[in-house]
């Protein structure tokens, strides 16, 4: 068995997290894909392994480790080089771990209800409504998040407080950026806060909301700052952003676009 296995999924913001620290710190590491709308992360294998049944979950010479913020905080106090991802400083270190809190608590649950809403939907709408339920009755984390959601998808009311929510999210990113001077959250290094920030950024722009930092630029160069980062492609691989994945994502992205 390799020394790291990561059990995934491509579009998952959470394992985009996890696969940029991994290829940023140079780790092989064996990538097993899983099909959540197949609910291969429901089946009892993964459930030994996380039985949150959510992913990523990695394993390190066969031990598991679960959650993402976990997990990459985990990768870099075991491989800090080549770039560390947390302050040495104790103050900063808390200051970085309060950020990816609040990241935690705000952005990223909200960036999931346009998501499902935009691309997932159509697949719950086209399953019955006793299999949709015994679908949310199954997942011992998100049982909640989609019954609230049904087979309807989230009403207004659910989308505007998702949409205040990242708003709210964007106005501290950028006095964060502000105060500490950039161009990333906490200054001049990069730290799991922004590795934590970028796929809801990135989400947010691939399904045609980045226009909601149009008067914030130190989030436009942040977000072009990460992106040329070596680590980026290899986790942004084809078929990890929404608009690859579903072509009706894509077709509304290029219209909107022309």
């Amino acid at each position: 068995m390799p020394e790291f296995v990561l059990h995934n999924a491509p579009q998952s913001t959470c394992s985009q997290r996890v696969r940029f620290v991994l290829n940023a710190k140079g780790i092989p590491f064996e990538e097993v894909k899983l099909d959540l709308f197949a609910g291969d992360q429901l089946k009892p294998e993964y459930l030994r392994i996380n039985p949150n049944g959510v992913v990523p979950a990695l394993l390190h010479d066969g031990e598991p480790v679960i959650d993402s913020a976990v997990i990459i905080e985990y990768l870099d106090e075991i491989r800090p080089e080549p770039e560390p991802f947390r302050p040495k400083r104790p103050i900063e270190l808390a200051r970085m771990r309060s950020l990816m809190r609040f990241i935690d608590e705000a952005p990223t649950p909200a960036i999931r209800v346009p998501s499902y809403n935009l691309a997932f939907l159509p697949h719950f709408q086209a399953m019955t409504e006793e299999a949709f339920v015994a679908l949310a009755n199954s997942k011992p984390l998100r049982k909640e998040f989609l019954l609230a959601m049904g087979r309807t998808g989230f009403p207004e009311k659910e989308m505007q407080a998702a949409m205040d929510r990242l708003a709210r999210g964007l106005a501290r990113m950028d006095e964060v950026i502000g105060a500490s001077g950039g161009p990333w959250l906490m200054g001049a290094q990069l730290t799991l806060a922004d590795i934590s920030m970028m796929p809801v950024i990135v989400r947010m722009d691939d399904i045609h909301l980045g226009g909601m930092w149009d008067d914030r630029p130190a989030i436009a160069l942040w977000l072009e700052a990460i992106r040329a980062h070596p680590a980026f492609r290899p986790t942004y691989y084809f078929g990890a952003l929404l608009t690859e994945k579903y072509p009706h994502l894509a077709g509304e992205k290029l219209q909107r676009a022309g």
